[in-house]
């Protein structure tokens, strides 16, 4: 399997708009298009027309040839612009979809008996793994199915996937073991336990989820589709009521003609929000896309619209506040004890600790002090941390060496004996920790030795970001499991709005609860197996592509990119879809006041001559007006469809000033341009006739 990056696909690639043409009309299907219940509407006005039409020809009707076939034209290719936008969207997915597929030929794996290195090996293909398979992959191959590395450490190209270049290290145990099929492994050996029967890949379900062209319908869009269902029904029956009221004031004065079926059917098409039901089911696949091309990938259309309507985001500290390998820069004993002490300590107690953290310590002690420990004693007990006990450590020789959080610490040594603790610890602690880092108290056995200085940097432009949520009425919350003095520090430099200290998994799901009966909107971002009960519980729950297969499995959103902050992107795109809905829904309701004055006087006007005080636009017949009218009212929805494609601009203004501005531009603007639009058209049409 090569590792190919999913290929860019512009807006109107000429490829995608062939197919989509092509399966606009296959979409016209009545079966089809039922799911779209105005544009069946239009689809029978079509039809309704085409009639008149043909008895036009035939002499069964006295409205001209020209005039009934000119408005079936238009009223068809109103439904197929509608049905073309949704194709183009599909078709924009399926062809970032085709790209992934072309990532993935058949390889073969190396299934290993036990997990061992030197263990026999069958090497069987890739569609005949199943989950709980072993399989070793070594340097230059490619990994034949997702799992969790259980042996061993290596560098993997996960361009396939992620498209990033950037080679990332995958190792047994912590939060990095997980492994996605498809990518390649180019430095040392692994062996890997397969989570995943083949089709259920975390490739199949991205490949399925871009492709899924039938995707449900979110509640939203649900509650909008009624809205304009319930519209057209009153449009209709009004439509429906002119036929009788216009034939009673033709006996009535003596004087006009009724109104034709044509004429009332135009009518219809033109005052039905046609414009927005239109371009709605493009809207959400286009958002959905919009999220693919940040490398994200949402497991339902509702996960996007609820980050839309987030107002409180959980962030882990760690790797999304600040750039999360923290770093050891100081040795402070406390007691009687010395620096070296301290650090031999130290040592010795994250000998065992593979984390970004552990390696520093280790790393300041040999810096420091020169001091040799290059392997673990052969008869070392490795201690790893847990979130219970905040604890970690080594036991050898007779001895437990531990690091962790002072309390907890301090609870480890009391079990074991000491009946005084020094007298300066609570001072270093509380000193390192105002000032923003980590204080990570050593002991061994009864006997603590001192703290070490763990430096943690706040990412760079983050305030910026929370400044942006803080304007939109979003609350941010630090989650971490750092004592409060530390928690407050960090709080206070990237400017969040509220933290949570020496959290454990309960912790925040009581958080995320407590904020959802207290009617918030909870996203979250994780990629632990601790966080998976929090990631469950949240409204949008974002796992990372590196993260463990529980995250994974409990979130609505993956991101194959792993960065946690990419979470305040998925909330703009969520804000981003509402917003563009919301606009094109003002835009096209605000298009009907003008189509009231092209086709209402020249529908009347031989009834009641007065009405021509209506023609404001100054149209130059009857019969032009309402063809312009028809006309733009399909030609604005391909012209609309790069806005629902590209969506809104995204503003972090506040929701008032954003209606504001919003109602401006697209509800003015609605009222304005048809009535520029219908003019410059009846010119046209006024200029062939």
């Amino acid at each position: 399997m090569s590792t190919h990056k999913p290929e860019p696909v512009s807006m109107f690639d000429a490829r995608i708009m062939r197919l989509a043409l092509v399966e606009s009309f296959r979409k016209l299907n009545p079966i089809e298009l039922w799911r779209n219940p105005v544009m069946l509407c239009v689809e029978i006005a079509s039809v309704i027309t085409l009639v008149t039409f043909v008895m036009s020809l035939i002499g069964a009707n006295k409205e001209p040839a020209w005039f009934t076939g000119m408005v079936s034209a238009w009223l068809w290719l109103t439904v197929i612009f509608a049905t073309f936008s949704e194709a183009l969207a599909e078709g924009r997915g399926k062809a970032r979809a085709a790209s992934l597929r072309r990532t993935r030929t058949d390889v073969t794996a190396k299934r290993l008996e036990r997990p061992k290195f030197d263990a026999p090996c069958t090497t069987v293909g890739a569609c005949q793994l199943r989950k709980g398979d072993l399989i070793l992959v070594e340097a230059n191959e490619t990994i034949a199915g997702d799992g969790d590395v259980v042996a061993g450490a290596a560098l993997v190209n996960e361009a396939a996937v992620t498209g990033e270049s950037a080679p990332v290290v995958r190792e047994s145990g912590g939060d990095r073991s997980a492994v996605t099929g498809g990518t390649t492994v180019i430095a040392n050996s692994i062996i890997v336990r397969i989570t995943a029967n083949p089709g259920e890949t975390f490739l199949d379900r991205m490949i399925s989820l871009i492709e899924g062209a039938k995707r449900r319908k979110t509640p939203n869009e649900i509650a909008l589709e009624v809205l304009l269902i319930a519209l057209t029904l009153v449009f209709l029956l009004v439509c429906a009521n002119i036929s009788p009221l216009s034939i009673y004031s033709v006996k009535a004065a003596g004087q006009g003609s009724p109104v034709s079926l044509t004429v009332l059917t135009a009518l219809f098409v033109c005052l039905a929000p046609t414009t927005i039901a239109a371009l709605l089911p493009a809207i959400g696949i286009a958002g959905m896309d919009r999220l693919f091309q940040k490398n994200v990938i949402a497991l339902s259309g509702r996960a996007i619209e609820a980050a839309g309507d987030v107002n409180v985001l959980l962030l882990d500290k760690t790797g999304t506040i600040t750039l999360g390998s923290r770093e050891a820069v100081a040795f402070v004993p406390v007691g009687r004890h010395s620096e070296k002490e301290l650090a031999e300590a130290a040592l010795m107690a994250s000998l065992a600790d593979e984390t970004p953290e552990g390696r520093s310590v280790v790393a300041l002690a040999r810096q420091k002090y020169n001091l040799k420990a290059d392997a673990l004693p052969p008869d070392a007990e490795a201690i790893a941390f847990s979130a219970n006990t905040r604890l970690s450590g080594l036991n050898t020789g007779g001895k437990q060496y531990r690091k962790g959080a002072s309390d907890s610490t301090i609870a480890f040594v009391k079990k074991r004996g000491a009946t005084t603790i020094p007298g300066d610890l609570d001072d270093v602690v509380d000193r390192i920790a105002r000032a923003g880092s980590t204080p990570l108290v050593v002991c061994r056995d009864s006997e603590i030795f001192g703290v070490v200085d763990l430096k943690d940097i706040v990412k760079t432009g983050i305030q910026e970001r929370f400044l942006q949520l803080r304007s939109m009425g979003i609350k941010t919350v630090m989650i971490t499991g750092d004592n409060p003095l530390t928690a407050a520090a960090i709080a206070a430099e990237a400017q969040v709005d509220d933290f949570l200290a020496q959290a454990k998994p309960e912790d925040k799901l009581r958080l995320i609860k407590e904020s959802q009966e207290a009617g918030f909107m909870v996203a979250m971002t994780g990629d632990g197996t601790n966080d998976a009960p929090a990631l469950a519980q949240a409204d949008v729950a974002v796992a990372m592509n590196t993260g463990t297969q529980p995250a994974r499995e409990a979130a609505n959103i993956i991101d194959l990119d792993s960065n946690p902050t990419k979470l305040l992107d998925i909330v703009e795109v969520g804000k981003q879809i509402l917003m563009t809905r919301g606009n094109l829904t003002t835009f096209s309701i605000s298009n009907d006041v003008a189509k009231y004055f092209a086709i209402i006087p020249a529908m009347m006007i031989s009834l009641y001559p007065q009405l021509g005080v209506l023609n404001v636009m100054h149209l130059a017949t009857p019969l032009s007006a309402i063809l312009s009218a028809v006309i733009f009212n399909a030609l604005i929805i391909p012209l609309l469809v790069p806005l629902a494609l590209k969506g809104t601009k995204f503003r972090p203004l506040p929701a008032e000033k954003l209606l504001i501005h919003n109602l401006l531009l697209y509800g003015v603007g609605g009222i304005i341009a048809p009535f520029a639009g219908i003019k410059a058209i009846d010119m046209v049409v006024g200029a062939l006739l």
